[in-house]
């Protein structure tokens, strides 16, 4: 299991155990964190799962994808180096300690 903490748009924060291979939207789905409501249950259809990596993380996780790039366009106030989509990000030993931060709303 891997620590990870989602903040709430007004500061409430979670700290969860995800299983390694899931994804951190699965963590936050299965956990009911709200703020991530993942419409397309992963599938990188939507932007309905993003979320600001806390600035420490940025270049600790892999790069984004052309799909998620395209996805994140429909996000809501995009980041440009801190937006990521949870469904893009599998969990593993190297995430431990991630903390990401929602958005006031989503797409």
């Amino acid at each position: 299991m891997v620590k990870i903490t989602y903040v709430e748009f007004t500061g409430q924060e979670h700290v969860v155990d995800v299983p390694e291979g899931n994804t951190v939207m699965e963590g936050a789905r299965d956990n009911n964190i709200p703020g991530i409501e993942a419409d397309c249950g992963g599938a990188c259809a939507c932007s309905t799962c993003h979320v600001y990596v806390d600035t420490p993380w940025i270049d600790k996780l892999p790069p984004r994808d052309e799909m998620e790039d395209d996805m994140l366009d429909f996000a809501y106030e995009l980041d440009s180096e801190r937006s990521r989509l949870t469904c893009q990000l599998k969990v593993s030993d190297a995430l431990e300690g991630l903390k990401v931060f929602m958005p006031e709303k989503q797409a």
